[in-house]
């Protein structure tokens, strides 16, 4: 084995190739997928706003957008040979301010494709921008629960099992993923619009460095959840996760914790991360796949 060496030699560009031709297909500005609104004629409370999206850059090249006026989800679908048929709503953070696209969400996007789960990333109004008219229950909230019917709704087109579409969010978006799972409904079966027949209700919620609601009403009716934060983060988020934890399991949910030593806020999943708490993703696949969300049927 040690001495033969012309295998290896006579097979490495081939393999090189096919690796630079997968990384340029999964460069962030090749063949991204196209934004769909949550409303095509336009958001409930909207009326009348309707000037564009503000984006700026920053260290990473990263992309932080503000000034929502159109709440959309982008769509990454997996191959159908290679699907679970499970699908996540991915919820930026940003403070209810801005939206931090890309660590926390579009390249959270592509790590779920690439294991098998759809992934629908949300870009959703803002409550604390200045001079913002909306809420975060009446606007944010309102935006998750209606892309999670539009999920529900395009189930079979997209071909997805109905009942394994969850949601994810990471620090402002983790807060509007708990409320989500807290905060839901059947669907309105009268209902002329076949979105708003749907039920919110996701089948599982993950929690990333989440900012905590005040008041969450918890029962054995909630739907399972997984929590992962950094031990350095603010107190508020860090104990306020354990606290989370807690009751849950004092409702009967079931929830899985995760805290990493040395680890602060809003790392996302970026490359240039190297702590142990870039392990993150392979830990809430494992969840999902324990739970059962991932399988074929």
């Amino acid at each position: 084995m040690q001495g033969s060496i012309s295998g290896p030699s006579r097979t490495l560009p081939g393999t090189l190739f096919v690796f630079l031709l997968l990384s340029l297909l999964a460069h962030p500005a090749l063949a991204e997928p196209e934004a769909i609104r949550l409303w095509p004629q336009g958001a409930p409370g909207s009326e009348g706003r309707n000037s564009p999206e503000i984006v700026r850059i920053n260290e990473y090249g990263e992309h932080i957008v503000s000034n929502v006026h159109f709440p959309s989800i982008t769509p990454y679908l997996p191959a159908t040979h290679h699907s679970t048929r499970a699908a996540v709503v991915v919820v930026p953070g940003g403070g209810h301010r801005e939206l931090w696209m890309d660590h926390e969400g579009y390249s959270v996007a592509r790590y779920l494709t690439a294991h098998g789960v759809a992934a629908f990333v949300l870009k959703y109004r803002l409550a604390r921008e200045e001079g913002s008219p909306y809420t975060v229950e009446g606007s944010e909230l309102v935006d998750l629960q209606r892309a999670i019917r539009l999920v529900r709704s395009r189930a079979t087109e997209w071909r997805l099992d109905a009942g394994r579409i969850g949601v994810m969010g990471f620090s402002a978006g983790g807060e509007l993923a708990a409320l989500s799972g807290a905060r839901y409904d059947r669907g309105a079966p009268d209902s002329s619009e076949p979105v708003e027949r749907a039920s919110s209700k996701p089948a599982f919620v993950g929690l990333f460095y989440p900012s905590i609601p005040k008041n969450m009403q918890l029962n054995a009716d909630t739907p399972p959840m997984f929590l992962l934060c950094g031990a350095d983060d603010q107190p508020a988020i860090s104990q306020g996760v354990a606290d989370l934890y807690l009751a849950l399991r004092r409702a009967g949910v079931s929830a899985e914790l995760h805290v990493y030593a040395g680890a602060g806020h809003g790392f996302g999943l970026r490359a240039s991360n190297r702590t142990p708490a870039a392990s993150w993703p392979e830990r809430f696949k494992d969840w999902l796949a324990d739970r059962g969300f991932l399988g074929k049927s």
